[in-house]
Order: C-alpha cells, then structure tokens, then sequence
C-alpha cells in the first residue's frame, strides 16, 4: 500500500468510526441469535426501498444503454444477491439450536470417503425458480455425518457471555455490487466481528444506498461504510484497532497489505517478514477455465452453449474475478470450429457496451502484446473487441499466469482420442497450468457423462483443484446462491495465496470446505422435455443473451423480499419470454 497519508480530517472521521466499532466489538459478539434475525429483518425492507434507485445509479455508472435487459445483470448481482443472503442467513439462525439446519441438508459419502453436503435445492421456491439445478459442498477429509455439527457455526458454539469480538476491516470490491456488503456479512454473523467496510473508489457510488440498506446495522455500531483512495486503504490497514482484514481484489493489492510495497515488499518477502501480521482472508480471482467435452452436441446444442460461453466472459462486460479466461476444445472434435464460430456470432451481437473499469485498454494490450498473432470479435463502435489469444501460437507461459480481468480469451486446444481422456487432460492442464484456484467450468452432454460413468466422472471432478465447479453451468452462478462458500480452493497462504484464503457466503456456515460444485440442466425448457433430465428453466436470467432479464431480476428480488405463489406466474412469464 502507498506511503500517503490521508488529511487530517480524515484520518479523524476513520479514527472515531473504529472507535466506535471498537466500543462495540464485545456487544456484538454477545447479541442474541433473536435480535440478529431482527436485525437482517429489518435490512430487508430497508434494502427494498433503495434497490430500484441502486440498481438503476450502478447501470448508468457502468454505462449500460438506457432500458437495456443488462441491467438485469445489476439486479441479479446486487439487491437479489444481498437479500438472499438475509434469508438464508434468517433460516440458518431460526435453527441454529443444536444446529437443527444441518438435519434438512443431504448427505453423501464420495468414493474418496469425503463427505458431500447439499445445500441446494433446499425449499419448494429452489426446485421451482432453480428447477435441474444443484450445488454440493464437498468437505475436507476428516469430517463426516457424525461430527459434521463440529464443522459449522462455530462461532455459535461459545455461549453469548462468554464471546469476544474483534474488529474487521474490509476492503471492498469495485466490480460486482453485492461483493462488499455479502463480505460484510461473513464477518458480523459468521465470525462475531464488527466492520469496517472501505468501499472501493470504482463503485463508491453505492455507499449511500448500502448505508441506507443496513442501517439496522450501523445503528447499533456493528457496521461503518466509509468511502476513500488508496490512502486511506494504506491508514486502515495499519490502524491498531483493525484486528482482521478481509479483501476481495488483485493479488498484488494482497500482496502490498501483508508485505509492502515496491522494492520494500520484495525484500520482506525474500525474508519472510511481513509487514502486517493481522489475520488477512482474501478472493483474488484467477485465470478461470471452461472446459468443453466432445459429445454428441446437436445444433441447437451448440447454439445454447455458445451463449452460455459468451456469458461467461461478458457477463459484467468482462470484469468479473471468475469470467472464462481460457476456453478449453477439443483438437480434431467435428463440432469445434462451428462452436467458436457461434460464441463470435454471439458476442458480436451481445456484447455491445462500453468498458466501464479502469485501467482495461492497458491490460488488453499487455494481452494482445503476448497473445502472438491474435485476433479480435468486433463488438460494435462503442465497445473494445474480444481479444483472442491461441495459446500454442502465443506466449503459453504468460497467458496461462496473467488474469487479464477484461474483454479477452485465450483457446487452448489439446488432443482429443475419446472422451476420458481428453478431460482428464483438460484437468491436468487446468491444474498444472492456469494461475489461481477460484473457478472452472466444464460443459459435457449427459450422454458423454454416461458413457465416462458417473462414477468415474465424480472421480475427475475429484482431481480438479478449484474453490468452485460449474457443470453444465457457469461458477458465478455460485456467486449468487447464497448457501455456497465461495473462494479459492483450500491451501492458500500468505506467500502465495493463489485465489485467496478462506471463504465468505456459506449461509449454513460450514467449516472445513473444500469446494462447490455446481450442476445445470444440459437443455433448456422446453428442449428439455425430451431430454431424460427434463426441467422448467427456460434460458437462464443471468445470460448476457437474455431478452427479459431486467424485469426477472427485479421480479426475482421482491421474490426474496417476500416470497409466495401469487408472484410465481410473472416470474415463469417472463422467463419464457426472455
């Protein structure tokens, strides 16, 4: 972090709000599971009242076309992301006596001995609005349905009179709107802290809004926004009062906090003697892969999956910490070449709008600077082209070390004989080569995962090191159910974090977890009543291709607001028509 100091006045607002906090530190700690459902039972009315205007501010900041679908995007990873949570954090703490939650989760031995915890679908409203769709928690070795209730809610084991808090501060995030308030929340209600939440310069523009939103919390002391440069980050991360740090950014930002910066870092960490000797958890994104499995894909297929690709790297206009970065095919597979040429097709049409976050021209040109002879999709005149990287062609090495974080993706082809092998080659290469742990996607039809063997599939699944995987479905889908931890893959540390340490979302407050994985339905409704794995969610809400996503995830929040029958028609309406 930087040497400057902010001006006095500053420094003095940020010193009586950590006082504040740290007055209130132990009354936090001790505060009844009943006032805390209260508590996030007010958030909810009060996150309701500003969500249009939240919504409607973060659209026009990343310069998202007036009445465009986009800011669906907005809805889905803003207010619905943050009011999911209140529920499922509400759900979670009604139970937490005897840890009663745990007895509504499904649980399953893998072959490995881990154990597997689903957490989604978990309610009638989940089989309906997230109908084929399922997440599972695979723990870390050694837990298991006997003492599984020694791995969750910890902080719920120390009686009240007996807790201590501490401190934390959290340095937000300045891409996806949720991601500072939902980092909040890991702290005040699954670890017993209080909070500082440093908004991030690029989306300081929704601090009124969350100030508004959690007012429940900052009322009674347990929460301070603040807004500031890097400056101000540098102050906090050095005050005494801070106790923790908790960020979600660049690696190098990771790596300035606990080390310093410049020439000063370098040397501590050759010494290995950090400057800061706080407790920092971190997500830190990485180089993510989609994984595409040859099987027998049909035309409409192909077309499907193509806009799911695209998805997964100009969802957000590209600025996402888990977007595709390298897109894995199969060399010699017949269908290959149409794929690519319809993801094109597909982000030419869609992915028309401007790029909102600093510093992206730069980064795609240190991109197509390593990408060897790359190409470019057009994506109209206001927005940048798609860089395209072949990563035999290019510098392999860099391209597979560098998260670009903006509009570019590297193809990477390997050898395809059946297809067992080529995915267990794909995870070796996904492993061995890309930077980071956070997320991986793979797509392969059911009939390829047949002729594989479930079994043997789950055993792949099993050798693929990432925090979160997404079959047949995007992993920042995980983002937003709120059930699922997120973070990198276990194994993180101060010298090398990789995607980072530790895990923030978790409703259910599982310790000890390894990863999420994540399965979709092949087909879309109606396709997929021909299907063998049939289901009744039309084109997903979150696809940069969605036609109705705007009034969906508006919909989808005042659903979380206060969930019924009565509101189901227009969701499944527009749903269809999207």
């Amino acid at each position: 972090m930087g040497a400057d100091l902010p001006n006095f006045d500053v420094q003095t607002l940020l010193d009586q709000d950590l006082q504040a906090l740290d007055a209130a530190k132990h009354r936090w700690a001790k505060t009844s599971v009943a006032d805390r459902i209260a508590i996030l039972g007010r958030i909810k009315p009060a996150l309701m009242q500003v969500a249009q205007g939240w919504v409607q501010t973060a659209a026009r900041k990343k310069r998202i076309a007036h009445a465009s679908p986009l800011a669906g995007e907005e809805w889905m990873s803003g207010p619905f992301a943050l009011m999911a949570a209140c529920n499922g954090l509400m759900h979670t703490l009604a139970a937490i006596d005897r840890k009663e939650f745990l007895a509504h989760l499904h649980l399953r031995r893998l072959k490995n001995g881990q154990l597997s915890v689903g957490v989604v679908p978990h309610s009638i409203w989940d089989r309906l609005l997230l109908s084929g769709v399922s997440a599972e928690v695979w723990m870390q070795k050694g837990i298991s349905e006997v003492n599984v209730d020694q791995h969750a809610a910890l902080a719920y084991d120390i009686p009240p009179e007996q807790r201590h808090g501490k401190v934390a501060l959290v340095l937000g995030a300045g891409n996806i709107a949720a991601i500072s308030p939902l980092d909040a929340f890991q702290k005040l209600f699954i670890e017993n802290q209080v909070v500082l939440l440093k908004m991030n310069p690029v989306n300081d523009y929704l601090t009124d809004y969350l100030k508004a939103a959690l007012r429940p919390l900052i009322e009674c002391d347990a929460l301070r926004i603040v807004r500031g440069d890097g400056a101000v980050g540098a102050y906090l991360c050095g005050h005494p009062l801070v106790e923790e740090i908790h960020i979600t950014g660049a690696k190098a930002t990771h790596d300035a906090i606990v080390w310093g910066a410049a020439d000063e870092g370098a040397r501590n960490k050759a010494a290995n003697t950090p400057k800061n000797h706080r407790k920092i958890t971190s997500e830190l994104g990485a180089v993510c892969p989609t994984i595409v499995v040859p099987g027998p894909w049909s035309s409409a297929d192909i077309r499907f999956q193509a806009e799911h690709i695209a998805t997964q790297k100009l969802h957000n206009s590209g600025f996402n910490c888990v977007a595709c970065q390298v897109l894995i095919v199969p060399r010699g597979w017949r269908h290959t070449d149409k794929l690519l040429a319809s993801v094109s097709k597909v982000m030419s049409r869609y992915g028309q709008r401007e790029a909102y976050y600093p510093g992206n021209e730069q980064r795609i040109g240190e991109f197509a600077a390593h990408a060897g002879s790359s190409d470019a999709i057009d994506r109209g005149p206001l927005a940048p082209a798609c860089v395209l990287a072949d990563m035999d062609r290019g510098d392999e090495s860099w391209l597979a070390q560098h998260e670009v974080f903006g509009t570019a993706l590297a193809m990477k082809s390997l050898e395809y004989k059946d297809a067992e092998s080529y995915l267990e080659a794909a995870i070796e290469y996904a492993n061995d080569r890309l930077y980071g742990t956070l997320g991986a996607n793979i797509l392969i039809h059911p009939k390829t995962v047949r002729e594989i063997g479930c079994q043997r599939f789950e055993e792949l699944l099993q050798k693929l090191r990432y925090g979160t995987i997404a079959v047949n479905a995007w992993t920042g889908l995980g983002f937003l159910l709120a059930p699922c931890p997120w973070g990198g893959f276990p194994g993180g540390s101060s010298r090398d974090p990789q995607s980072g340490v530790g895990t923030v979302h978790n409703t259910f407050m599982l310790e000890g977890t390894e990863r999420t994985v994540l399965s979709a339905p092949w087909r879309p409704f109606p396709r997929s009543l021909l299907s063998l794995h049939p289901t009744l969610l039309p084109r997903p809400p979150w696809f940069v291709t969605n036609r109705r996503q705007d009034v969906i995830g508006r919909l989808l929040t005042d659903f979380q607001f206060k969930p019924g029958w009565t509101k189901l028609p227009r969701i499944f309406v527009n749903a269809l028509r999207g």
